[in-house]
């Protein structure tokens, strides 16, 4: 998920400089440059995205790439860590799971409205103040925005990857975001205070790289603890719609980045490492409270259907 969310934070970077070179298409065809833009970009969203729909396996049994071993070995797995059922009717979609996934307090109350909500004009800012450092006007600032754009990929590639290894290595998806959202708050706070460009240029790689590296441990934090199938896939789609709407309302709510906007931003940062702090002592709680029923039970005693409900689901802190 960090890698891919990289590649797309890559190919937002590059896109700028695509857009800028489209736009001088302006005229042809009788069609503005903002069009063509729209017609070109688009156009390969959607050739790529019907491409992927027959590309794209449904499950690990029908991976064309695999050979039976392989397969047998990734569903076994898969089984083992609880993504997948032990057998393919509990995984069979139905609108009760779809309906169960808005239940979980997990899923609806992980940090993702909030902690995207200074996403999109971090993106403005990051693409207006390195201008300003380097001095430069007219046209050219355009191109020369995207360029220093650049600059920062290597640092929140480094800190993306970072962070994805060590909360999968330790469980500690919380903490992750935590972690992120530290960088965000240390990142405005700089920002809010300092009076120099190139202090303020210095803070967004912070803020970028927190911003950046959040979302992707938001996704697997829900994917997670989060069972099973249709209930998992369900609680993705919520999450990509809480950071979805989250944009959507710092693309209005945030007209400009005035100090009263940008002490919004402080703040929801601040409630986003706050809302995780939350999320992890109510995992935790849970995980106690399954601890003491599998001491007093066992797993063919329970109901079936629960998912991660189940007092043998342990859910990732």
């Amino acid at each position: 998920l960090s890698l891919v969310g990289v590649i797309a934070s890559l190919a937002g970077a590059f896109s700028g400089l695509l857009a800028y070179a489209i736009i001088r298409m302006d005229g042809l065809g009788q069609r503005p440059g903002w069009a063509w833009i729209f017609i070109l970009e688009g156009l390969l969203s959607i050739v790529f995205g019907l491409l992927m729909f027959f590309i794209l396996p449904h499950s690990p049994a029908r991976a064309f790439f695999l050979n039976n071993d392989e397969k047998h070995y990734v569903i076994s797995r898969l089984r083992e860590s609880g993504a997948i059922a032990r057998n393919d009717e509990t995984d069979a979609f139905n609108w009760r799971e779809v309906g169960n996934a808005f239940t979980l307090p997990h899923v609806c109350f992980t940090p993702s409205i909030v902690a995207s909500l200074g996403y999109t004009r971090v993106q403005a800012q990051l693409f207006s103040v390195p201008p300003a450092v380097a001095g430069f006007f007219g046209k050219i600032i355009s191109v020369i925005s995207h360029v220093y754009a650049l600059a920062y990929a290597p640092i929140y590639l480094i800190v993306t990857l970072i962070t994805a290894y060590l909360s999968d290595r330790f469980g500690a998806r919380g903490l992750n975001i935590m972690f992120s959202s530290t960088l965000m708050i240390i990142g405005l706070a700089i920002f809010l205070v300092s009076q120099s460009l190139r202090v303020k240029y210095g803070s967004l790689f912070l803020l970028v790289s927190g911003s950046r590296s959040v979302s992707p441990a938001i996704s697997a934090w829900n994917a997670n603890n989060v069972t099973p199938y249709i209930r998992r896939a369900t609680s993705v789609a919520i999450t990509s719609v809480m950071v979805g709407a989250g944009g959507i309302l710092a693309t209005w709510l945030f007209v400009s980045l005035s100090k009263n906007v940008i002490i919004t931003l402080l703040v929801f940062s601040v409630f986003a490492w706050i809302i995780s702090g939350i999320n992890i002592a109510y995992l935790r709680t849970q995980n106690k409270r399954k601890s003491g029923i599998r001491t007093t039970t066992a797993p063919e005693n329970e109901p079936p259907g629960l998912g991660d409900r189940s007092a043998w689901f342990i859910y990732s802190l």
